[in-house]
Formats: C-alpha cells, sequence, structure tokens
C-alpha cells in the first residue's frame, strides 16, 4: 500500500492491537482515512484488570477504557461486527449489512471465550464466561451475592478469577483436567510451585477432574457442578475459563488461512490457504499466528497483551512499506499474571522447553526463577517475586534472536 495520503486504512477490532495498529500508523506518517471497526458498543478497553481489580475493587469498579492518542483523527465503526471479508474487491461487509472497502487491512479481531461444548446439555443460568466489559460486570455483581464459586480451568485467567474469589472470601473450588494448573505453558516446577500457591490461599484445587454436568434449582439457577471424580460440588456460581477461540469466523470463504488464528509470514502479512501473501493485509493481536523463531519458526497465536501491542509496530511498518517490507517481528513474548500476592512474570517460550533449570525456589518466601532451554539454548525464564532478574533473560534471549543461526545463549546467569 502507497503511503499516498488519500489512501484508506481499515482496521477491523477496536480492542488494544487494532488501537495500537492505528497509532502507529498515524506515528510512522500515514496522513490518509483511518476506519476503525469493533464489534463491541465501546471505544477500546484494557482486558487484563477485567479478572483482577474489577473484581476485586469496592465501591464503583475501576475504569478499564484506554486513552485515545491525540491525532489519531478514526472514524469509529463500533457496535458492528465484520462479517465477511472479500479481498479481491477490497472490502469488508459488516453485520447490518454496510460495506466498507479498504486499500490497506488489519486484522485484529482477537478472541473469543471458548463456550462449553454444544454436543453437551446447556449450562443453567449462572453459569459464565470472562472476556468483555460486560462478563466483569455480570461476574462482579454475582461475586458480590454468591457464597461458593466453581472456576473450570486452572490457566491464567482461571487462577486469576479464582484467587479474586478467594481474595472476596468465597468458598472457590478450581478445577483442572490436567494434573497441575498452567503445566503445558510453565512446566510441572512452576506447575507445583502455582498448585501450592492456590492450595495456601484456601482454594479447593481438583486436578485431574473434569466437569461432567451441571445442576440446577427448580428456577433453573445453578446449585451444583457434578465431577469426574464422583463428587459434586455445590455453588451458586460457575465460571467457564476453558481458553480462547480466535474471532476468525467471518473469514469465511475470503481464501486466508486461518485455522487456530490468520496465518502470517514474519511480517505480519497474512497468507493464504496456498501459502501466499494477501496484499494489502496484515494481523496483528491474539488473532495472528505468527512464525516464533523461538519455536524454530512454528507459527503460534500467543494471546499475549505485549503480543498485542509489540506487533502493532511491525503491522503498521509492513502496511506501510508495500511490497517490500524490512522490520519483521522478532519481540520476546512475555506475559504476567498476579495470584494471591505472588507476581509472576516470564519472558520467551518456556513452553518449547526440553530441560528446566531451577535458579530459586522459595515457597515460603513467595520466590521463584526457572530458566527453560531446548537443545541447551534458552528459550524462556519465569520468575515470582523476581522481577528485575527478567532483564538479563530478556536480553539473552533478544541476542539469540538476532543472530539466529547460533545455538544462541544457555543462560545469563
Amino acid at each position: 500500500m502507497r503511503t499516498d495520503g488519500h489512501r484508506h486504512v481499515l482496521v477491523v477490532g477496536a480492542s488494544l492491537a487494532g488501537l495500537r495498529t492505528a497509532q502507529a500508523l498515524r506515528e510512522r506518517g500515514h496522513t490518509g482515512a483511518l476506519t476503525l471497526v469493533g464489534d463491541e458498543p465501546h471505544p477500546p478497553y484494557d482486558r487484563p484488570p477485567l479478572s483482577k481489580r474489577v473484581l476485586t475493587t469496592p465501591g464503583h469498579p475501576p475504569d478499564v477504557e484506554l486513552p485515545l492518542p491525540r491525532g489519531l483523527e478514526a472514524r469509529w465503526q463500533l457496535g458492528q461486527a465484520a462479517v465477511r471479508l472479500d479481498p479481491a474487491a477490497k472490502t469488508v461487509t459488516l453485520a447490518d449489512g454496510t460495506r466498507l472497502s479498504y486499500d490497506g487491512l488489519v486484522i485484529a479481531t482477537g478472541s473469543a471465550a471458548r463456550a462449553w461444548p454444544a454436543t453437551e446439555p446447556s449450562p443453567p443460568a449462572g453459569v459464565l464466561t470472562l472476556r468483555s466489559r460486560e462478563d466483569a460486570r455480570e461476574l462482579r455483581a454475582a461475586l458480590a451475592v454468591s457464597r461458593r464459586l466453581v472456576v473450570v480451568g486452572a490457566g491464567f485467567l482461571g487462577g486469576e478469577i479464582a484467587a479474586a474469589a478467594r481474595e472476596r472470601g468465597l468458598d472457590t473450588t478450581l478445577v483442572e483436567a490436567a494434573t497441575q494448573p498452567l503445566r503445558r505453558a510453565v512446566g510441572t516446577i512452576a506447575g507445583a510451585y502455582i498448585t501450592a500457591l492456590h492450595r495456601e490461599a484456601g482454594i479447593d484445587l481438583r486436578t485431574g477432574t473434569t466437569v461432567e454436568g451441571f445442576l440446577n434449582g427448580a428456577d433453573g439457577r445453578l446449585t451444583g457442578v457434578r465431577l469426574s471424580d464422583g463428587t459434586t460440588v455445590r455453588a451458586d456460581t460457575a465460571v467457564l475459563a476453558l481458553g480462547g477461540t480466535p474471532s476468525t469466523s467471518w473469514l469465511a470463504g475470503s481464501g486466508l488461512a486461518h485455522d487456530g488464528g490468520v496465518h502470517c509470514d514474519p511480517y505480519l502479512r497474512v497468507l493464504r490457504t496456498d501459502g501466499s501473501v494477501v496484499p494489502d493485509v496484515v494481523a496483528a493481536g491474539d488473532v495472528a499466528r505468527v512464525p516464533q523463531p523461538l519455536a524454530d519458526g512454528r507459527r503460534l497465536a500467543l494471546g499475549h497483551w505485549t503480543d498485542a501491542v509489540e506487533q502493532a509496530a511491525t503491522a503498521a511498518a509492513t502496511l506501510l512499506a508495500g511490497q517490500h517490507p524490512s522490520e519483521p517481528f522478532a519481540a520476546v513474548p512475555s506475559f504476567w499474571s498476579d495470584l494471591h500476592g505472588a507476581r509472576i512474570r516470564s519472558v520467551g517460550l518456556p513452553a518449547v522447553a526440553d530441560e528446566t533449570r531451577v535458579v530459586e525456589h522459595d515457597l515460603a518466601g513467595r520466590r521463584l526463577e526457572i530458566s527453560y532451554h531446548r537443545a541447551g539454548r534458552l528459550v524462556g525464564a519465569l520468575t515470582i517475586g523476581r522481577t528485575k532478574r527478567l532483564a538479563s533473560y530478556r536480553a539473552a534471549l533478544r541476542e539469540g534472536l538476532v543472530t539466529e543461526g547460533t545455538a544462541g545463549p544457555s543462560s545469563p546467569r
């Protein structure tokens, strides 16, 4: 796409990735028309606080809206989801039938909460999910009048919801199909540490357990959850924290490769099903499956806040560069979580490691430091209560990405 001031860039997705890409476009010199489309009626807002401060702050819930950059000069199309993309005609159709043309397109539609399987009976009233601002308000109101909560899924989101419920004094059961919380993401050592954090906080953590069904009273509301371990847990409210699914249904029939997220090349250019590049279309955020050097180039959709921010700059640069992009996405992935007063921070991709090295392990002192390696090469690190130590790991990982093709650093310590 030329940087001609008369050109129109359409950003589909008005959350963090979409907003930051629009901002980066302006900062990099795009002076043409700019339109942001969002399926929710709200201006962009920050999602991480939804499972933390929004659930625990007394009184009025905190404001989570993202500040709008000065000089954005964008047209907003909010409350209308995109339902169809025609790359040949360069048009996007919205749910109300509006057809928007574009010269450059940013796909930043994020992900949706994974629903209860359609093959199972529908859950009763009182079984919730958490993804949007409305979801958070509904859950916050439910926690205010509930005594017993069941959270299904002990990943990052489920763990944070369970911790928030315990902070509010609810009897909380956390159900996890795997043998440990976050085992696939951070390994068995960190998984065991997080298990201990939950149980010390008074959470009834059931690992290796799944939900077999829900019970409801005469009014149709939830009264209990039936588990695979043969028990039934009483509950006023339950939350399904089963992970996310990239929001790509609107791309059906477009010719884009979008299984498990929109497939991208290293410059965040979107690919067709045959692997060729779609002209003038980029993706960013939770919806984007991006090659990860730390995972031997496999395309992954990580769904982390930092990815949405860092991919925005690359997506904007690629879109403005036209056929000759020169800035591949090469940021070091990172994520964070807060559980029961423990500050969990990670860089790299611990999930792809074949070796874990423990530097410090102190449950009583709320301190943990682990490095992760693959074929002897550093691929990630995780700390609890040792955030400052991540800087050296991040630098080592970045150096390893810059010197691609070498063995990379084994450890910064």
